[in-house]
């Protein structure tokens, strides 16, 4: 199964304006499967096996969301993982701008350099444009959180119930 976020499972979404990393792609995916799970703890192998994904790049990301303390780990025996935080407390802004090393890379840059009069050239403006743009993106995301994501899936799913029942 092939995965692409902004959409989960490809839904024909290469051509969106952004192209995120598999790492945050996959952050997302896990905190989509914790947070549809009601607070019950799973496994990473649970996770790889609704995915079709490695369980070792798993371990990777929810070490990372760990890390972040988007999720708590425990090992051991009746271990797991689950949200350290509710759906509604975590912005997708959040998950990305943490997840996506390129803008991480983007934010230090940002705070190190100021361009003079005489730097400003063609090359720079059209930087900036493009910065704006990106804070402009982070920002609209930071609108939406985990729980508007699993409230469209909700209402996916009971869309489809009653496409069943109809048929």
């Amino acid at each position: 199964m092939r995965h692409n976020f902004l959409g989960g499972v490809n839904l024909g979404l290469e051509k969106t304006v952004m192209h995120l990393t598999r790492f945050t792609d996959y952050s997302l995916l896990v905190l989509i499967y914790l947070g549809q799970q009601n607070k019950n703890r799973v496994t990473i192998q649970q996770i790889s096996d609704a995915y079709g994904i490695s369980k070792n790049h798993l371990m990777k990301v929810v070490s990372n969301l760990a890390r972040l303390q988007f999720v708590a780990a425990q090992r051991g025996p009746g271990g797991g993982i689950q949200l350290n935080r509710s759906p509604k407390d975590i912005t997708l802004n959040d998950v990305v701008s943490h997840t996506e090393k390129s803008l991480q890379a983007l934010d230090a840059e940002d705070a190190e350099y100021t361009p003079t009069s005489a730097e400003v050239t063609s090359d720079v403006l059209l930087n900036s444009f493009l910065r704006h743009g990106l804070q402009a993106y982070l920002e609209e995301l930071s609108h939406y959180t985990l729980a508007d994501v699993l409230k469209a899936r909700s209402n996916v799913s009971q869309l489809l119930e009653i496409s069943g029942r109809a048929a």
